[in-house]
């Protein structure tokens, strides 16, 4: 007698992809050199070892089929989210009606490996999740990301951290004073910005403080570049009228060290949000991190805010260095001009960029940014890891 077929489940609704291993199984077995041994011996031959394990080495060797949803959830239909908050494994996704903790699927995670997170906020996503109870909200599990558009994104350790996706504009806020403010940190976060297809927008905070011109001389620079700067203060509200209109239906990441006021500047435009804020520690005129973790915030006035924690520095090593002088906006007509088409813009004779910045056409501490970024330290090793 035939024997049934078996149920399928929901084949229909799911398809079948190719992901790599994590890298803790990527490592090849064979690690002798076997070619190097054999031409090194007498008479060109050389004894195997009995213990050796011989294994593929090609892509395909290195990556495994997995299935993945492509609408359903054994049985259960997805429900689209935007995840507004990241809390540790945990996403906190809102679909409209309530925000929802979910945890991520194991294989989107193995899809996403060379990110640091598979899910960020901002990240447009599917989950799924069962009945909820009565008085209590389940939690869901997040089946897949939509691709994503602007992202504000460093180097974290070997991996990619992507802060934010799906943002239209990264608001950069330094301060005139306390802590005195960074160009070269602002600087990076405008290559990030430009890298991740985001607008940048420069805000100069805390200008009540700006006692020796430091905070309106950093606008007029950027505002020479073709950026958006301007300055505000949260203190008596300078400017904050400004930064509300450029808020206003847009999703936008407010970014920048610790201590400038961002969380401030947030609380101006909707006070009932109580962000939590910090004072800047006296002795080391630095800020305190009070905001630990980035997180969405629906404005009334219309569109989306990011909230982010500050940061000392931002790692921008992923960005290649061929790419490097595009993101400097003023280099951009000048490099034609250079004597050699691979110029580095440090080094070489008759270069238009180190011409310009003699003659004082170029910021001598923009083109120092430019030299600090390209000159820093990468790791071959996460290079090699993360080429494809």
């Amino acid at each position: 007698m035939a024997k049934a077929p078996k149920p399928d489940g929901n084949k229909g609704n799911k398809k079948k992809v190719r992901v790599q291993f994590r890298r803790n199984r990527s490592t090849r077995a064979r690690s002798t050199d076997w070619t190097r041994r054999a031409l090194e011996a007498e008479g060109n031959e050389v004894d195997a070892d009995s213990s050796e394990a011989v294994s593929g080495k090609g892509r395909l060797s290195r990556r495994r089929t997995v299935t993945v949803s492509d609408g359903t959830s054994d049985g259960r239909s997805l429900t689209a989210g935007i995840v507004v908050a990241m809390r540790g494994l945990f996403a906190d996704v809102d679909d409209g009606k309530c925000v929802r903790p979910c945890t991520v699927r194991r294989v989107l995670r193995s899809r996403l490996i060379s990110e640091r997170h598979p899910v960020t906020v901002g990240d447009r996503v599917q989950f799924a999740v069962g009945a909820d109870r009565v008085g209590v909200v389940d939690e869901g599990v997040i089946e897949s990301v939509e691709p994503r558009t602007g992202t504000l994104r460093r180097r974290a350790g070997r991996r990619i951290q992507t802060i934010v996706a799906n943002v239209d504009q990264a608001i950069i806020v330094s301060s005139a004073d306390s802590p005195p403010p960074k160009p070269h940190l602002i600087d990076r976060y405008i290559v990030a910005a430009h890298a991740g297809g985001i607008t940048p927008v420069v805000c100069v905070n805390k200008i009540d403080l700006d006692q020796n011109g430091v905070g309106r001389d950093l606008v007029l620079r950027y505002e020479a570049l073709g950026y958006e700067a301007f300055t505000t203060s949260a203190l008596d509200c300078e400017g904050i009228d400004h930064f509300r209109k450029l808020l206003c239906d847009r999703a936008t990441v407010i970014a920048g060290q610790s201590g400038v006021g961002k969380s401030s500047m947030i609380n101006r435009i909707d006070p009932a949000l109580r962000l939590a804020v910090g004072d800047v520690v006296s002795h080391t005129n630095k800020g305190r991190h009070t905001t630990t973790t980035a997180r969405l915030i629906r404005l009334d006035g219309g569109g989306y805010v990011v909230d982010t924690p500050g940061v000392k520095s931002f790692d921008q090593t992923m960005v290649d260095r061929e790419d490097l002088e595009a993101y400097f906006v003023e280099f951009i007509d000048r490099v034609p001009h250079c004597k050699f088409a691979d110029c580095t813009h440090i080094h070489e004779s008759n270069c238009a960029v180190k011409k310009a910045v003699e003659q004082g056409g170029i910021h001598l501490e923009r083109y120092e940014s430019y030299v600090r970024l390209l000159e820093e330290p990468t790791d071959p090793a996460w290079q090699q890891r993360n080429v494809d």
